[in-house]
């Protein structure tokens, strides 16, 4: 499987909400209408996102970086395998993922599809070493693009394995 296959430049979003149900809700629904996910997967990942927090602080890899998040359910609710990048116009608040007490304002989601059960951990750890790999100057420029078009050509060029 070629890499950029984990990205479509029809699931590639860019958000003006406010809360991460407005925009679980908001990307579900595409994501439903294009027939990458099943109908429960809005309520699904609402619901792991309780009982799992995906914030992610970036602070690590740089002071520089929003926080991200990378929600996903199990995979029994979507029909394929992508990776669904989520620019966030305002910072939203994500538990963290370490420390699920923590709040974290998160402005970049990397959603996770994934029907291949196997495969879920390896999504996320292809996304870590993307973002440890890729110079900061550069994930920059991709956390503040505003357009689909342009993430998705950022995500296909510079996402490798």
């Amino acid at each position: 499987m070629s890499i950029n296959s984990l990205f479509s430049p029809e699931s590639v979003f860019v958000s003006e909400k406010t809360s991460s149900e407005a925009i679980f809700k908001e990307v579900s629904n595409k994501l439903f209408d294009e027939k990458c996910v099943k109908e429960a997967f809005f309520s699904e990942i609402l619901k792991r996102e309780k009982l799992y927090p995906t914030g992610i602080d970036t602070s690590p890899i740089s002071e520089n970086l929003p926080n991200i998040a990378v929600p996903h359910t199990e995979g029994e609710f979507v029909n394929t395998r992508l990776i669904v990048p989520v620019a966030l116009k305002t910072p939203v608040c994500f538990k963290n993922m370490i420390a699920p007490d923590q709040d974290l304002q998160v402005k970049f989601l990397f959603m996770i599809l994934n029907n291949d059960p196997e495969g879920q951990a390896n999504i996320l750890a292809q996304i870590m070493d993307f973002l440890r790999l890729t110079p900061v100057s550069k994930l920059q420029k991709l956390f503040n693009f505003t357009s689909t078009d342009k993430i998705y050509q950022f995500m296909s060029e510079n996402f490798k394995k």
